[in-house]
This record gives C-alpha cells, structure tokens and sequence, in this order.
C-alpha cells in the first residue's frame, strides 16, 4: 500500500526557515517521480518542487527559487523540502506527492498524496 506520512511545517516569522519532511512506504522513492505542492486560501494548488522521472535537475517555481531545496535520501525513503528566507506570500497548505512516472511539476500528474501541512509565515 502506497503511503506518504508528512512531518514539519509550522508557524515561523519572515525570513525564517522550515523543513518539511515526506516518508514513503509501499514503494521506493528512488524510482518515482515525487513532489511538494501547496494551496493557500482561495488559491489553486500549484507545484513548488518536483523530481521528476527523468531524475535530471529538481524544477522549482519561480517563487521559489533560491530559497527552497528539495532533496531525497533514498536510505530513509524520505523526501525533504527546506525552505529558507521565508515569506508570508508562502502560507499554505504543503503535501508531497508521488506518481509512478510523471513529467514536470503538475499536480494533476501526481497520484499519491500525503496528508497535507499547514505552513504559516506571519510576525
């Protein structure tokens, strides 16, 4: 049974960081396509960073770049997202996603979801 157990998340003052934290079972991370998305309020889930299954360079949005890194330890079967320099644009709703093969960063192209963690960036 595929399974995506999410830890992290939090309030953080601007400028903060955060780690988020994506543990798989069921299957193996080395060999899907995985991914962390969010939705704010009254917002459209958008993709923040993927690795794809062409496992080349990470894609991140262009809101993003430079201040979050996603990164997968294969041992653990556990993939991570820190974020840096935080902002209070980035408050959302952040889930991991994994797909058997999927290209890009959509959303709808993930087909495994993990429960989902409120990030709030606020003084």
């Amino acid at each position: 049974q595929v399974q995506l157990v999410q830890s992290g998340g939090g309030l953080v003052q601007p400028g903060g960081s955060l780690r988020l934290s994506c543990t798989a079972s069921g299957f193996s991370l080395a060999t899907h396509a995985i991914g962390w998305f969010r939705q704010a309020p009254g917002k459209e889930r958008e993709g923040v960073s993927c690795i794809d299954s062409d496992h080349g360079s990470p894609y991140y949005a262009d809101s993003v770049k430079g201040r979050f890194t996603i990164s997968r330890d294969n041992a653990w079967n556990t993939v991570y997202l820190q974020m840096n320099s935080l902002k209070p644009e980035d408050t959302a709703v952040y889930s991991c996603a994994t797909a058997s093969r999927a290209y890009g960063c959509g959303p709808r192209s993930y087909d495994y979801w993990g429960q989902g963690t409120q990030v709030t960036v606020a003084s």
